[in-house]
């Protein structure tokens, strides 16, 4: 469903219309892959499916030399939530205005038309450039992430095939397109506390032992602890309680358990050892008897400096005009698996203003300034002008 305007429609905008159409809700790439490997393989990239349980990947590359620029991202949407809720369907591309609407314009069918269109001319004026561009795509992202990016990646370093600068289509500008990139995450660090007491009656407080009572102190002191003070990069390391369960249902029974969520997000000013033994030093200072497991599912990660970070805030000047600002803000993302290989690794996509919401949204305007955005990084890194 399009409504006609005056703008001009571009290779970008309708290979997003394409991916949108694909309803590829986690873990399902919904043969958006298969679309992207078309493309792809037009212009001369070899391209291998790997496929772990339900979850489909693909690593494509074009060249066989270092250095090599990778585009990752994902295929993989969030659910629409109740479709009634939606001005316009969610995988019917609409356009009203230089807007586009649909689930996935923003995070990241957008990104993933725009690396696409941005490679396809760069090749055409580059057919020999240099190294190597590839292609690390996921449908596992906005789910579990336990057998997307971390398993190829898996699979890269088991036959030692490396990634020197990596480009996350993730939506991290936030007023205009390219305002701001992400050179880094913070960790995420997840707690699940059992605090053990003694069931009984609410009349009889002295033959129980109320474990909500004994751990309130506890969970005061966590909540103001300053863990560390951050640094130039890092925002101050964050402890936030995310939920709360005890009782037995009845208004006349004290508990015999507490259960409590926490998590950390976590600069490099600190490490998960030293959060851990800091959280079991206050719980042990209150004399709770407890039961504590831990999860990490992202360590931090930087790229201060260096070709791609400044490659990218170049590009950006000189297509948009605005200085980027460089930001480790937000949540997790992909970048946490691709980082520690030692690959330099900068997040730069639409504006992030819709992503997860009903009527999610990009302009088409953004989209065609992303791929020119890209199209310059690709120059920049392995052109041969």
């Amino acid at each position: 469903m399009t409504q006609h305007t005056d703008t001009p429609y571009s290779d970008t905008l309708e290979l997003c219309k394409e991916f949108v159409r694909l309803p590829s809700v986690t873990p399902h790439d919904a043969g958006c892959q298969a679309l992207l490997r078309q493309r792809l393989e037009r212009i001369g990239f070899q391209f291998e499916s790997l496929v772990f349980d339900d979850v489909t990947n693909c690593w494509a590359r074009r060249g066989d030399t270092g250095p090599v620029l990778a585009f990752a991202g994902h295929t993989d949407v969030v659910p629409t939530g109740p479709l009634e809720k939606w001005d316009y369907p969610p995988f019917e591309p609409t356009i009203i205005g230089d807007t586009l609407y649909g689930r996935g314009t923003a995070d990241m069918k957008g990104s993933l038309a725009a690396f696409v269109t941005a490679c396809e001319r760069f090749v055409a004026e580059n057919p020999n450039h240099k190294g190597s561009i590839a292609f690390l795509i996921t449908s596992d992202e906005e789910g579990p992430a336990h057998n997307g990016t971390v398993k190829v990646v898996e699979t890269l370093e088991a036959r030692n095939e490396k990634i020197d600068w990596c480009l996350i289509g993730e939506p991290s500008s936030t007023h205009k397109v390219g305002d701001v990139i992400k050179n880094g995450r913070r960790g995420s660090l997840h707690g699940k506390l059992l605090v053990k007491g003694t069931q009984g009656h609410v009349a009889y407080p002295h033959l129980a032992d109320n474990p909500i009572h004994r751990a309130v102190p506890a969970l005061a002191e966590l909540s103001t602890e300053i863990w560390d003070n951050g640094n130039e990069f890092f925002p101050a390391t964050s402890f936030q309680i995310t939920n709360i369960q005890s009782g037995t249902g009845a208004t006349n029974v004290i508990p015999g358990e507490k259960h409590v969520l926490f998590n950390f997000r976590f600069s490099t000013e600190v490490t998960v050892e030293q959060l851990k033994s800091r959280v079991l030093a206050i719980l042990d200072k209150h004399h709770l008897q407890y039961d504590l497991a831990w999860e990490v599912s992202g360590y931090p990660f930087l790229t201060a400096a260096g070709p791609l970070v400044e490659a990218s805030v170049s590009a950006i000047r000189e297509v948009t005009g605005l200085d980027t600002e460089l930001s480790t803000s937000g949540g997790t993302s992909d970048g946490r698996f691709i980082a520690p290989t030692g690959a330099q690794v900068v997040e730069l996509g639409p504006v992030n203003a819709t992503i997860h919401k009903v009527n999610e949204n990009t302009s088409i305007k953004d989209l065609d300034a992303l791929s020119c955005i890209y199209e310059r990084i690709l120059d920049k890194l392995l052109g041969n002008g």
